[in-house]
């Protein structure tokens, strides 16, 4: 039970209480920088970016020539092959890719059907094989079966 006598001491804890939550008011911000300012500071901490160019296929084609000779000859890694021409290994690997299947396409092509009419070919063979003896084989087990059920 409470004191009744001690009641001084609970309003003045209940005094500060409302003092310390009674909500004040928000505070002013400051006004943000304008981007345009920023964006010249940030640029001039970067090394300048790189132009983009865009090249033909022909030229393409020699860089990729060049750098596998370099690598070829023995000249260097294929890092370095790259950097001397001058173009990132993305670059390099995406030109590759492209250049390679264009190139390629019409021997494996050929072969690749070749080879496929060959083995079907084989395959329509030993299956009209297996179809004889199964037939065959079906008949004279027939044959069997009659004989045995006195049908003949």
């Amino acid at each position: 039970m409470a004191d009744e006598s001690n009641t001084g001491l609970n309003s003045a804890v209940a005094e500060t209480n409302a003092e310390v939550k009674t909500p004040t008011g928000k505070k002013q911000k400051s006004p943000r920088r304008q981007k345009a300012a920023a964006e010249p500071a940030r640029t001039e901490s970067k090394a300048p970016a790189a132009k983009s160019r865009r090249y033909g296929e022909q030229e393409k084609a020699e860089k990729l020539k060049l750098i596998e000779t370099q690598v070829n000859e023995g000249k260097g890694t294929l890092k370095d092959a790259i950097k001397s021409a001058g173009i990132s290994e993305q670059t390099y690997y995406q030109w590759k890719r492209t250049a390679k299947p264009a190139e390629q396409k019409p021997e494996k092509a050929v072969l690749a059907v070749d080879d496929e009419l060959a083995d079907f070919v084989r395959l329509e063979e030993e299956n009209q094989r297996l179809r004889k003896l199964l037939a065959e084989k079906l008949r004279a087990e027939n044959a069997d079966l009659r004989k045995r059920l006195g049908l003949d």
